[in-house]
């Protein structure tokens, strides 16, 4: 029991990073956002366009980071 039980910690140890780096890094993306809004003087507006390079962006690294390890 003691393999599987540490296969499963790092699981979901590695799941719980993997959130925490993902929740900053959006929250940190949207802070630079709000901030380049402050900056022009007008509320943010992101297109449709701008939402599906948007997407494709965070696939392309997605699959980036699935590459790294092999």
């Amino acid at each position: 029991m003691t393999d599987a039980h540490s296969e499963d910690a790092w699981k979901a140890k590695v799941l719980l990073v993997g959130g925490l780096i993902g929740a900053l890094a959006g929250v940190g993306t949207a802070y630079l956002l709000v901030q380049r809004s402050e900056e022009q003087g007008k509320p943010l507006r992101l297109g449709a366009g701008e939402g599906v390079r948007l997407g494709l962006l965070v696939l392309g690294l997605m699959r980036q980071v699935a590459r790294l390890g092999e």
